[in-house]
């Protein structure tokens, strides 16, 4: 398994088109990317322009495919116009106890 975790904040202002390139992003991911296990996206309480992911892909050949399937390329379009670019921060996490509950 390879696990992500991302963290990066929202333009002022821009929160409502930045919330729905995120959402729609995850709603992507979901459909057409079976290798991708979680895809989650949290927004901070403390700081609400921050965005935090959470992305777990069933191993190293469905992340690679993450990073050029064709709806990151308009992510990553999105990203300059409604993101704090200076803000993105992204570690590879190796797992080292804990589980992912499939939904009931």
């Amino acid at each position: 398994m390879v696990t992500v975790i991302a963290r990066f904040k929202m333009q002022p202002g821009k929160e409502d088109e930045a919330l729905a390139a995120v959402k729609k992003m995850a709603t992507e991911v979901e459909a057409n990317e079976p290798g991708a296990l979680a895809y989650v996206m949290h927004r901070g309480q403390v700081d609400p322009l921050e965005i935090y992911v959470y992305e777990v892909y069933a191993d190293q050949a469905a992340f690679d495919a993450h990073r050029r399937i064709p709806h990151m390329d308009a992510m990553q379009a999105n990203f300059a116009q409604l993101m704090d670019r200076t803000s993105f921060n992204a570690d590879l996490l190796e797992r080292v106890a804990g589980f992912i509950r499939p939904p009931a």
